[in-house]
């Protein structure tokens, strides 16, 4: 997997060189050398104080390492979002194993923990650590203080507290470390926020013994209650081990992804901060985890509705915003961080995300058909609810034959996008459904006299009789990956003859070896310049598609070479790139939904 020892971390590795670890507020990614090159803290969307993924030399890193060459391997500790990274070479084989303790009581929902114990499981090993924060993303400076094995990094917004088992030594405002393990011998590195009413508090080994123990624990309990048991369950699970991993708990808000500005294509400048909720992504997140069985995340993310989405009819995005902050904020400004190169020199860097007030028509369906299986799948919806759904129906009806800048967030314009008609659609007929099921008050006969329009427009207009498919825009002749979801959300029959007509020519345009590109940037203009991989969630409809369509085999033939493109631990970024490698932001939860969804929908076919 690779060989820790490289004398200086001046090359960026991999993207999908990386593992993930959690509290449930706020992430860190660790490399296979080792090496947390991505941390911010308090929550999701605070600055870095880790960054190096985004700048090798600025950014700031957490290195805990052999200090003689070693190969490495990086695995979970089982059902669990502990991350153990293996060192082994001639004389020993030691192991580190990061993880981030769950605040389950109220004096510890302040404090941000993240713990590393090293330990020689064979013969004896050298290790060396270097602990170098750059707070602010590194603009804003730190002092260090010292005092043997407790160390204080503090800037003028925040202040970490390091606590180690071993001697510490000063390299300028960074601290280093270098000691002997032998076998059955531990350390432990333990770094906390600190500040306010959160004290410093020491981390001895026996601690540590208690924290990982805990840990382990929260994280088998939560997974008890997957009802999955099919043919996929690795890979099912840690897709809902990692979508559990981006839900902030203080509001049950779900992240896109935890990182900004990885790029879509290396040099590019596809580069975008997924640090938010987007409502659709949250929305297809409560959706596959419903379909394992927690309902609790899709409890708290009906919570993050009624608290933070304020409805506002004369808004520009409509009565929602697209996306908004973890903490439900509206404002998420976009600027670029120039002091940055970008990772691998990808620039620029960017912070808050300028799409915030784009219009996506098909954020209301994605949102009502959540509320339609939490209400089917989970608890009733409340009245108060249910009025909410009620007002974006009409606004929905009202609206749906508009141009907007659609599900892949296009910066060239809008268009009379076939997919942001499609989910219109959904959003009425879901509810639609609800309120036949419940007998809750509603318009029918007018809903349904919108449906059947939306239904009729699509038929007619995002039909292309030269390319025999549906297409991306009304009157247009561009296919679009985005159409795989008219059989999953039930808008057209999976075995319909113009479907399977799409099918075939969207496996001719654009499938390559069961890798989906969304669309063609050269008939399609997106307003950005560059190129882009393969979109995952493409790629996994495309297999539920066929899937649905009786096509079995195909189906699962492409599902398995898709499993071979995850890291080495199942983890996906958001597109692959020509030669197999992650591409955008890491992990992403789109990827992971959709994975869950086609091995659930490719078990039930396969019997």
């Amino acid at each position: 997997m690779g060989d820790s020892g490289r004398a200086a971390r001046s090359a960026y590795l991999p993207i999908a060189e990386h593992g993930l670890i959690g509290d449930l507020r706020t992430v860190a990614l660790i490399g296979t050398d080792g090496t947390i090159d991505w941390y911010c803290c308090p929550r999701f969307d605070a600055p870095s104080v880790f960054g190096s993924l985004l700048d090798a030399d600025r950014g700031g890193c957490f290195e805990l390492t052999t200090s003689v060459p070693a190969g490495t391997k990086q695995f979970y500790f089982p059902d669990t979002n502990v991350l153990i990274t293996r060192f082994s070479a001639p004389d020993g084989v030691g192991e580190v194993q990061d993880f981030m303790p769950i605040a389950e009581r109220s004096s510890e929902i302040n404090r941000h923990r993240l713990i590393r114990r090293v330990l020689c499981v064979r013969g004896s090993l050298p290790f060396r650590a270097r602990v170098a924060p750059r707070f602010g993303y590194g603009a804003e400076p730190h002092i260090l203080r010292l005092d043997g094995r407790h160390a204080v990094f503090e800037s003028a917004s925040l202040a970490l507290a390091l606590t180690a088992s071993v001697p510490l030594e000063a390299d300028g405002v960074d601290v280093r470390a270098e000691f002997k393990l032998d076998e059955g011998e531990a350390a432990v590195f333990a770094l906390d926020r600190v500040g306010g009413e959160v004290g410093t508090r020491p981390c001895p080994l026996e601690e540590a013994e208690e924290e990982f123990r805990a840990t382990v624990a929260f994280w088998r309990g939560w997974l008890a209650a997957s009802r999955y048991r099919g043919r996929w369950r690795e890979m099912v699970h840690r897709s809902a081990l990692t979508l559990k991993l981006l839900t902030y708990a203080p509001t049950g808000g779900i992240v896109a992804a935890p990182t900004t500005s990885l790029p879509e294509r290396l040099g590019g400048e596809r580069n975008w901060d997924y640090r938010y909720v987007w409502i659709r992504d949250a929305a297809f997140c409560v959706y596959a985890l419903l379909r394992l069985g927690f309902t609790g995340e899709a409890e708290a993310f009906m919570g993050f509705l009624s608290k933070h989405a304020t409805m506002c009819t004369d808004g520009p995005s409509g009565p929602l915003q697209i996306m908004y902050g973890i903490d439900g904020r509206s404002d998420l400004p976009e600027r670029q961080l120039s002091h940055l190169e970008g990772y691998e020199g990808s620039a620029p860097v960017r912070v808050g995300n300028a799409a915030v007030d784009q219009l996506q028509l098909d954020i209301y369906g994605a949102l009502i058909d959540s509320i339609y299986l939490y209400d089917k799948w989970g608890r009733s919806i409340s009245s108060d609810l249910w009025d909410r759904v009620c007002t974006l129906v009409e606004w929905v009806r009202e609206n749906w034959d508009r141009p907007d800048e659609g599900v892949w967030e296009t910066r060239a314009g809008r268009s009379d996008f076939v997919y942001s008609r499609l989910m219109c659609w959904v959003a009425i007929e879901r509810a639609m459904r609800m309120a036949n099921r419940r007998g809750l008050p509603a318009d029918l006969v007018g809903w349904r006299e919108s449906r059947d329009a939306i239904y009729r427009q699509i038929m007619r207009r995002g039909w292309s009789a030269r390319l025999e498919a549906f297409v991306q825009r009304l009157d247009g002749d561009v296919l679009d990956a985005s159409v795989l979801m008219m059989p999953l959300a039930k808008f057209v029959s999976p075995t319909d003859p113009k479907w399977l007509s799409t099918l075939d020519a969207l496996g001719r345009v654009l499938v390559s070896d069961s890798l989906v590109y969304r669309y063609d940037h050269g008939v399609s203009p997106d307003g950005i310049a560059g190129e882009e991989g393969t979109f995952s969630i493409c790629s996994f409809w495309y297999v539920e598609a066929m899937a649905r369509a009786g096509r079995i085999d195909e189906a699962r033939l492409a599902f398995e070479k898709m499993l071979t493109y995850g890291n080495h631990l199942g983890l996906y970024a958001e597109e692959i790139g020509r030669t197999g490698e992650q591409l955008g932001n890491f992990p992403q939860a789109f990827t992971h939904l959709s994975l869950i969804s086609a091995a659930f929908f490719l078990d039930h076919a396969l019997g």
